[in-house]
């Protein structure tokens, strides 16, 4: 009878587009007796299917593997490219928008078409794309693939319709590559092309033929002009520089060795390449800039960074950098290459960060940068979301961490200003926080889908440092001691709990005032002997209530065989510590060492302000601490929970497995709660992701929102051991390819037959907790207290909790807590509790009001804790006092009604794969139950019916950084870290996609061109002008003929010409377009007439001095002139 039930849950749950009915048992939809019905709790639903919808919103953070840079000069916007095929635009802040290319393929190269609305991207798959900027999302208009052609050097003139294209042809044993292509600046039929062997042509467009070959020694590297068009410069391999004159190409009129220094034998040092060069005038100055990467010589270049030179004149300023140099822009105040170029600032690419300096300053300072570039200062290892935070929490965390910003900055205005953007219609407080390797954690204003630092809290400061080679600390503490694990926040309260690779918790609270503290310290040994294992038998359908006498924790007071027992892996500082205004610690709990092992990482927290508890637990057991008294509440082996309600019957493990370490399968290691970032899942969790991990090391897919595309073969040979798996979970500076990260961290969709077996071979892990107001016992009349448990075998426990109402009872008289016996059942390692009323809406824990801990105190006005409680509703009839627990596994969901207990809604999530993460949001004014799947699916459920909304298969395959740092919060809104580097930001909300148009900035503004310089009437006239010729004369198809189909095949983008202008913006950039039109319209009159006033005044001055030269020269004979 049970295998046939079991069967029929199979059946029932795999069943497309069921609706979950009321259920006592494991089967969703089937209904039983004495179970209340839906029709009891009168929970009227209004969220559909229609109201969710899958949409990127924004990506922040600094783009990862950057290759490319471009600037339009005219509407101040900036673009990068990138290895995995993005292109990142920005502007002002609040103008930043992200493009990815369908291909994946890297982007070599950008360009602007100045003040169009347009960007040409030449990709490493030999194909050139043209986007169209003049949307707040661009799209591609047209591509260009070329079929025998590798592509090296892409050239756009300002205002040409004509791009060249350097290639590199292969068809003989010869290989040419162009590298260089650019145009002459004063006479437009020629055309400067350069190759890396070195070699210079100067091509004539309108002859078809060769002005001039240079033929030099070193390679050449990159070419600029003079803005007269009469000489240029050259970087080259053996870090020179050479001038080279038009009227003279025989050979360089200067080389310079700008970092090379003439050794005493007479040789010259040998120096890094010069990777590019930039030859820019200026009108204040009659000494030009020459900017340059590289150059240094390899003497001094051994333990230097890599470096920016300037020269002006005769002085050479090094800039050195933190991260090898990607490209670099010299940014002008004219788009017109003719013209003196008046240099303001210098754009630097680099591998890891974007930094501008200043060049209008003697002293290079450089701007501060309004992009939130700096997230991966310190590598990502966690982040929270929180939307509709308290109104207040944003400004005061801005006026703490506006001082601990750097100075030294330009007092300039950011120069990339291009694009306009505006604050929409729905906004509301968002605030994320990150986690960092080093300890530090980030507060961040996420309001109006922006990104802001707000503030920055260093854990580390709260422990002495560790000296190398001193005892524990020296065998012990790797690269990351401090590396934050997960963090719990209470916005209302301003609690605020971090909890670190180390087996430590830290408790801060937030003052406006700085303060002299003494941290308290407690130690917790949290290390219990018995490590039982499920029995091969039926568990789950057979539960065995056993004697947990068998299953007594080693005692505390135990003594230890090794000389590190009883003792932290970090040391809190003893003396008093100055605490700056901001978040100030207040107490740390941290786990001790047992018999000579490490204490097992910390899997589970949760903290209450209102009841003055925090809790948290691991595969050894749960501790529970009062952060008021200061003292340890409860700290006890996970067995010990059950009571006498173990439902499952275990067998003890032999002493030599009681030795090895708890938490993974492969070599015993006493080093096991240091190694790395790899095990922040609980050990059900790694175990069931082990067997999702393939070996076969095929490249991964790309994220998409369509259907599975890539399912992985079935049958792969082996699963990895959990050691393996943690050596590749961990991403400090993963700046390795994508291919090789995707191998290490994707999930395969091929479930092994053994996991059965290793489910066997583990301890039970607390996995999730939540404080609320709830029945601990089904015979409860009033809610209290109640601490809800969740573990990886999927059981929920109940510990009911007596806390003294009044305020002195409550810091002097002790709490107490204990099990109550209640067990609950689901498959899987429990991952989410949310408690709803009778009606359906959601109750919030309990919290108490901020208050200033070193606030001055009132002695008319004493000092008292204001708490907010929400209780269970009691306006539904029906269900009396009660209210609806939220019960969400990896595998399975259940609505359960306290305090009887019994089981309303089953709903089968997955059954091939498992939940990574599950919450309870508010989206529509309603609650739903947001999951994402380790195979890439994001699902809604209603509540409580647990019926399916939405089940998109956004991400195919999901590696282990996106399955670390994915997270849902209200509103509809969810984050993930797409890459080392950058946090992608989503909706599932069909409201808030259709509004993200107006939320999203303008990336093209209409502008006016600026006018070419007047180069006043002599110098035009003596020929001082620029030789001009129409292009389509030398390449449209009346003179040089139809290209040949099989050099390159064009591919019409996904939106065509037509719909360009349609697309271009809403009413607002029609009205802005046509008020800046009228003005432009009255500019131009009034320019016209000054320019026929100046024109006339020219005219006469040049009648007068021809008079005078006249009149001087009459008498004269002719050789006396």
């Amino acid at each position: 009878m049970k295998k046939f039930r079991k069967v029929l849950d199979g059946l029932s749950s795999s069943s497309p587009g069921g609706v979950a009915s009321p259920s006592c048992g494991s089967a969703a939809g089937t209904p039983t007796a004495h179970a209340p019905t839906p029709q009891d709790i009168h929970v009227q639903e209004t969220l559909v299917s229609e109201n969710f919808q899958i949409c990127k919103t924004v990506r922040h953070g600094f783009p990862y593997q950057p290759t490319c840079l471009a600037f339009d000069p005219v509407q101040k916007i900036l673009a990068i490219g990138s290895r995995t095929g993005g292109i990142r635009i920005l502007g002002r802040p609040g103008v930043d928008c992200y493009s990815q290319h369908e291909s994946g393929a890297a982007v070599l190269q950008l360009q602007f078409l100045i003040n169009e609305g347009a960007l040409v991207t030449a990709c490493a798959d030999d194909t050139l794309h043209l986007w169209n900027l003049r949307q707040r999302r661009p799209a591609i208009l047209h591509s260009l693939k070329f079929n025998r052609e590798r592509i090296t050097f892409c050239h756009l003139p300002f205002q040409s319709k004509w791009l060249y294209v350097g290639t590199e042809r292969v068809e003989s044993s010869n290989i040419h590559k162009c590298s260089i292509v650019n145009d002459n600046l004063m006479m437009t039929t020629t055309l400067l092309i350069g190759f890396e062997s070195g070699t210079v042509v100067q091509w004539d467009l309108r002859a078809k033929k060769v002005d001039f070959r240079i033929y030099y020694d070193e390679a050449i590297h990159s070419v600029s002009w003079h803005h007269e068009g009469k000489q240029f410069m050259c970087s080259h391999s053996d870090g020179s520089l050479t001038m080279w004159n038009l009227r003279n190409t025989a050979r360089p009129i200067q080389i310079t060795y700008p970092h090379g220094k003439i050794l005493k034998d007479g040789r010259k040092e040998s120096c890094k390449p010069i990777l590019k060069v930039e030859y820019k005038t200026s009108r204040n100055s009659s000494e030009p800039y020459v900017i340059f990467s590289g150059g240094l010589s390899y003497d001094k270049s051994g333990g230097r960074r890599p470096t920016l030179t300037i020269m002006h004149g005769k002085a050479i300023t090094v800039l050195e950098m933190d991260h090898p140099i990607v490209e670099f822009l010299v940014l002008c105040d004219t788009p017109y290459s003719n013209e003196v170029q008046d240099p303001y600032a210098v754009v630097v690419l680099l591998e890891k960060d974007f930094i501008v300096v200043d060049l209008t300053q003697s002293n290079f300072p450089i701007f501060e940068n309004p992009y939130p570039m700096d997230i991966h200062e310190s590598p990502v290892t966690c982040t929270a979301y929180f939307a509709e935070c308290p109104p207040d929490i944003i400004p005061i965390l801005y006026s703490i961490g506006a001082k601990q910003k750097k100075t030294g900055y330009s007092h300039k205005e950011w120069p990339v200003s291009g694009g306009t953007w505006t604050l929409g219609s729905q906004t509301y407080p968002e605030i994320i926080v990150t986690g960092h390797a080093d300890g530090t954690v980030k507060f961040w204003d996420a309001s109006a889908i922006t990104l802001q630092m707000l503030y920055k809290l260093k854990t580390s400061k709260v422990f002495e440092k560790p000296k190398a080679g001193e005892g524990r600390a020296g065998e012990l503490v790797e690269e990351d001691p401090y590396a934050v694990q997960m963090v719990s926040w209470c916005p209302h309260s301003r609690l605020f709990c971090v909890v670190g690779i180390s087996a430590h918790v830290i408790l801060y609270r937030f003052s406006k005032h700085d303060a002299n503290t003494q941290i308290v310290s407690l130690e917790v040994r949290l290390q219990f002997d018995s490590e039982d294992v499920i029995s091969p038998s039926e568990a789950e359908n057979n539960p065995c209530f056993s004697d947990p006498s068998s299953h007594s924790p080693q005692p505390p007071g135990s003594p230890g065989s090794g000389t590190q027992d009883s003792l932290p892996c970090l040391k809190v500082k003893s003396r008093p510590v100055r605490m700056p205004p901001g978040y100030q610690a207040e107490m740390v709990v941290q786990l001790q060492w047992v018999d000579g092992e490490p204490p097992q990482q910390i899997t589970s927290l949760d903290i209450n302000s209102a009841y003055g508890l925090l809790a948290f637990g691991n595969c050894n057991g749960l501790t529970v601490v009062d952060f008021l008294q200061k003292t340890i509440l409860m700290c006890m082996g996970t067995l010990d929970l059950y009571g006498a309600a173990d439902p499952y019957q275990r067998l003890t493990r032999s002493p030599r497995k009681n030795r090895q370490s708890t938490s993974g399968r492969g070599t015993p290691t006493p080093h096991f709660c240091m190694r790395g970032l790899s095990h922040f899942y609980s050990d059900s969790k790694k175990r069931i992701r082990t067997s999702y991990q393939s070996k076969s090391g095929h490249p991964q897919g790309k994220e998409t929102g369509e259907g599975d595309k890539g399912t992985r073969e079935e049958g792969t040979k082996g699963t990895e051991t959990q050691e393996d798996y943690g050596k590749g979970t961990y991403w400090r500076d993963d700046w390795n390819d994508i291919d090789s990260e995707s191998r290490e961290n994707s999930f395969s969709r091929s479930r092994s037959s053994s996991v059965s077996s290793i489910d066997r071979d583990t301890k039970e892990s607390v996995t999730t907790l939540q404080f609320g107001e709830s029945y601990g016992r089904k015979g409860d009349a009033l809610p209290t207290a109640c601490l809800w448990v969740g573990t990886s075998l999927g059981v929920v426990l109940l510990l009911p909790i007596s806390i003294p109402t009044e305020e002195e009872e409550r810091m002097e008289e002790p709490i107490t807590m204990g099990p109550s016996g209640t067990v609950l059942m689901l498959k899987g390692s429990v991952l989410r509790f949310a408690f709803l009323d009778c009606g359906g809406a959601l109750i919030q824990s309990p919290y108490e009001v901020w208050r200033d801990p070193n606030g001055p105190e009132d002695p008319d006005r004493p000092r008292r804790r204001k708490l907010i409680n929400f209780s269970p509703s009691s306006s539904q009839e029906a269900c009396g006092d009660g209210h609806l627990a939220v019960v969400c596994s990896e595998k399975q969901a259940k609505v359960i009604l306290m305090p009887t207990q019994a089981v309303l809604f089953t709903h089968n999530i997955t059954e091939s794969s498992f939940l990574l993460r599950a919450d309870v949001v508010s989206v529509c004014n309603s609650v739903c139950l947001a999951c994402f799947c380790a195979n890439g699916h994001i699902m809604t459920l209603s509540l409580p019916s647990l019926r399916p909304l939405m089940d998109i298969n956004y991400l195919p395959l999901t590696d282990l950084r996106i399955a670390r740092t994915f997270v849902f919060t209200n509103g509809g809104q969810a984050l993930y870290l797409s890459s080392p580097t950058e946090i992608q930001r989503l909706t599932y909300s069909q409201e808030m996609t259709d509004n993200l148009q107006d939320m999203l900035g303008e990336l093209f503004t209409p502008i006016e061109t600026p006018e070419a310089q007047n180069k006043g009437f002599l110098k035009g006239f003596f020929g001082g002008n620029a030789q001009t010729f129409d292009r389509e004369e030398l390449f449209g198809e009346a003179a040089a003929g139809k290209a040949s189909r099989s050099l390159a095949q064009h591919i019409p983008g996904p939106m065509g010409l037509e719909n360009m202008k349609a697309a271009a913006g809403g009413v607002v950039g029609d009205l802005a377009r046509a008020r800046i039109a009228l003005d432009q319209r009255g500019e131009r009159l009034g320019e016209l007439e000054e320019r026929t006033a100046l024109m006339m005044n020219s005219a006469e001055t040049f009648s007068t001095h021809a008079h005078q030269v006249m009149l001087k020269h009459k008498d004269k004979k002719w050789y006396q002139l």
